[in-house]
């Protein structure tokens, strides 16, 4: 054994990490454009801008933290 632990807890703490990255960085994104558009009264422009952010910083996120954890 190389001392590194194969535990069964390292790969379910690495899913539910990805998926709250994944599910998160949208689920501001739309919380955030909302709240722009109805301060702004631009309907769905802060909305999808703020999503397309949300999912872009999801998807950095979750392979930052891949990279980290494979060792790439």
């Amino acid at each position: 054994m190389n001392g590194k632990s194969n535990s069964p807890f390292k790969g379910m703490a690495l899913t539910s990490s990805v998926l709250a990255q994944l599910v998160g960085g949208p689920l501001v994104g739309i919380y955030i454009g909302t709240w722009l558009d109805d301060r702004l009264s631009t309907d769905p422009l802060f909305l999808i801008l703020a999503l397309i952010l949300g999912l872009a910083a999801g998807i950095y996120g979750t392979i930052h933290l891949v990279r980290k954890y494979t060792g790439d």
